[in-house]
């Protein structure tokens, strides 16, 4: 059975270029085209497509605001189309707060050079997210008693990891904005999202959360109450020990498929006391933070991942539970929770 694909977006030449490329694969057939989010809105109650490839700036109504009527309606897994300028960044985040899953570049040259590449990546990430959950923003901590939460027991660290993919920005909200101002860790955010995106997504977490998360810079000194993400497009490393650590952000290189990735960043901290590090791993596709989380595990370190019910794309925290590494499997909600009681 196809997956059936609904194409939003007010230019008529994309809109062809692209159920051309859709069609294009067998797995995936395009049931309709809307020109404005008000179009889209009607036809998702009349076609009930699987996945929506979603323009923003649209007439009559963007794309922001329809992600927000259609999530109201009928949640459907929506992949938004964006540039990549930090304008695009910031309307490409108020998209996924309003219920989009995923995000890929409209120009398909920021994918690959050779458009076939690009194709396949486009079409293989709509099969995907058809088989998605469209998971709720709802930041609100669920006051509830499980029995993860009565299982875990108060462990030192000096050190959290949070890797995460596909889904990750809603994510990490949930579990960031549950941390206390005075948490007693630093903490690493290792978010797949290209270079243009990540400082908003910085300044947007930061102005959510009591810790401080910041915008990671070669030479920054780890600090208790702190989160630095990420750059896109590079690779963070962790140099230095005891209370001089210290993050090395250098690029990426273009055989890397992740940038920033998270196992590069785990494997860099097996000279960091490891007995005391935690990682957690988040929604994403793929295995990424796999490797790392294996080799930190073999020498103390403690692992956690989100479990499947929570997660958008049940793939990186899948790969580390069928490993048997993982110390819990939680809910996202619980994560943060857990987290919280840190001492």
């Amino acid at each position: 059975m196809t997956v059936r694909v609904l194409i939003v977006d007010d230019s008529g030449f994309f809109r062809k270029r692209l159920s051309e490329i859709i069609s294009s694969d067998p797995l995936l057939s395009v049931v309709g085209m809307a020109e404005n989010g008000l179009e889209a809105i009607e036809q998702v109650k009349n076609l009930q497509p699987d996945v929506i490839t979603m323009d923003i700036e649209m007439p009559v109504m963007n794309g922001i605001n329809a992600v927000k009527q259609i999530m109201a309606i009928q949640p459907i897994p929506v992949l938004i189309l964006s540039s990549w300028s930090t304008d695009g960044a910031k309307a490409t985040l108020d998209a996924l707060d309003a219920g989009a899953i995923d995000y890929m570049p409209k120009r398909f040259e920021d994918i690959s050079a050779d458009s076939s590449v690009a194709h396949r990546a486009l079409c293989k990430r709509l099969c995907k997210l058809a088989n998605s959950k469209v998971v709720s923003l709802n930041l609100t901590p669920k006051k509830r008693v499980s029995q993860a939460t009565i299982l875990v027991k108060k462990q030192s660290f000096n050190l959290v990891v949070i890797g995460t993919s596909t889904g990750g920005p809603i994510a990490l909200q949930k579990v960031l904005t549950q941390l206390p101002a005075d948490f007693p860790y630093p903490l690493l955010l290792i978010q797949h999202m290209p270079a243009s995106f990540t400082p908003s997504f910085a300044e947007r977490l930061n102005s959510q959360c009591k810790i401080r998360i910041k915008h990671a810079e070669n030479g920054d000194l780890l600090s208790a109450g702190t989160a630095y993400l990420a750059p896109g497009g590079t690779q963070m490393l962790i140099k230095g020990d005891g209370s001089k650590r210290y993050l090395k952000i250098q690029a990426g290189l273009e055989s890397q498929p992740y940038k920033p990735c998270i196992d590069t960043t785990l494997e860099s901290l097996i000279q960091q006391s490891p007995k005391k590090i935690l990682t957690v791993i988040l929604t994403g596709m793929g295995s990424d933070g796999l490797k790392g989380c294996q080799k930190l595990k073999q020498l103390g370190g403690t692992i956690w991942a989100q479990d499947e019910q929570s997660s958008t794309i049940y793939g990186m925290p899948k790969a580390v539970v069928e490993a048997g590494i993982a110390d819990k499997i939680l809910d996202v909600i619980d994560i943060g929770h857990h987290l919280a009681e840190l001492k």
